[in-house]
């Protein structure tokens, strides 16, 4: 008799094959879960209608009332707190609920141009182009896979005991601070592939072709808010210049946070290329599962974080619109306990404190503890 096919995915921790967060499924079991992601993804896409757009609408028109509240608000200097609070929050609105989902091609069932994905461009400095390129191609196709997806990291931190140690990582935490408060700058500079181009793997020939967008991006943003923005309040320029420079770095702190405590937290497993090979659609999501984690919280911080709080839900569904992912949440969680899968979640001060700690750790040389080596399965592919 043939013994049944199994899929098998290492954890990069130190996880025993028998630990429920390393469950061994069968190729039919495999099958039958992707074909119920399918159908929930299916039956909410034909549900999305007025409620959905009423909302994103919203959303829209509070984040330019905050920004219109924070500009005004710079002319009095006795409420520049305030200017720079309603500022932050338009721009956090503006990045993570509005920006990232639009262009992730959400709302393009609207018809609605101002909410295209192939139109909008965020107010930040990376290019429109460039990001939905390297995030929503790369990244959302090649979930934690290493060696593939280059949001591991940033292509400066080591974020995973499979990333070969260097003297250079000692660094760790540092370089991990100046890229939460300067991640708008680096989210646009990621796209340049610095790492690869010292490596031989990338000419600046090509280099050029993804930086000139950038160039013009950054300059249209520094224009924009320490310019042209300053200079319409006169002889409070400065003043108004360090309100929009404190706004950015507050927005900066926030996204870095959230994105970092979605991706990188303790449980979250990469994958090997191999691993991958002949990858069926149950197993892409199975990989988006286990590579992804959420925070709880409540409805005002779902919102402010785009609702990338439910990130195994927006990496199961990113073209849905993320204001479903609470009400997904629910039967994703589901069906994890269905089929003995991790569902990965806790609060904010938990996954962030996992996160530091991980980047602390593998500042330092680490020898992993290596998992029992399962027994390999003859007539299955994608036996680990």
């Amino acid at each position: 008799m043939t013994a049944p096919r199994t899929v098998r995915t290492k954890k990069r921790a130190t996880v025993a094959a028998t630990d429920p967060k390393s469950p061994n499924l069968t190729a039919d079991q495999l099958e039958e879960f992707g074909n119920e992601l399918d159908a929930l993804r299916q039956r909410v896409f034909a549900d999305l209608g007025e409620a959905d757009a009423a909302y994103i609408r919203m959303i829209v028109k509070r984040q330019q009332q905050f920004e219109i509240a924070g500009r005004a608000l710079f002319y009095l200097p006795p409420a520049w707190p305030l200017a720079v609070a309603a500022l932050s929050i338009s721009k956090i609105l503006e990045n993570m609920e509005i920006g990232h989902n639009v262009m992730h091609g959400q709302y393009d069932w609207m018809g609605d141009p101002k909410l295209n994905s192939r139109i909008y461009d965020w107010d930040t400095m990376a290019p429109g182009e460039n990001w939905k390129y390297g995030h929503n191609y790369i990244h959302h196709t090649y979930t934690n896979i290493l060696g593939k997806d280059r949001d591991i990291g940033y292509g400066i931190l080591r974020m995973d005991e499979d990333q070969k140690w260097h003297p250079a990582y000692l660094g760790n935490p540092l370089y991990a601070f100046l890229l939460m408060v300067f991640f708008e700058e680096g989210v646009a500079l990621h796209d340049l592939e610095i790492d690869r181009i010292r490596t031989g793997e990338r000419t600046w020939e090509q280099t050029k072709k993804v930086g000139k967008p950038i160039i013009r991006k950054v300059s249209k943003q520094v224009l924009k808010d320490y310019l042209l923005f300053p200079a319409l309040t006169g002889p409070l320029f400065l003043s108004t210049l360090a309100g929009n420079a404190v706004a950015n770095v507050i927005r900066n702190i926030w996204a870095f946070n959230i994105i970092f405590c979605g991706h990188f937290p303790a449980g979250v497993a990469t994958f090997t290329e191999e691993e991958c090979e002949n990858e069926s659609r149950g197993h892409w999501y199975y990989r988006q599962l286990l590579g992804s984690a959420n925070i709880t919280g409540g409805r005002l911080f779902h919102i402010l974080s785009g609702n990338l709080s439910h990130q195994i839900e927006h990496h199961l569904f990113p073209d849905l619109p993320a204001r479903r992912y609470p009400e997904l949440s629910v039967e994703v969680k589901a069906l994890c306990e269905k089929y003995g899968i991790e569902y990965n979640t806790g609060r904010l001060s938990k996954q962030l404190f996992s996160v530091a700690r991980k980047i602390c750790r593998l500042a330092l040389p680490t020898r992993r503890t290596p998992a029992p080596a399962p027994v390999p399965v003859a007539d299955d592919p994608l036996a680990a």
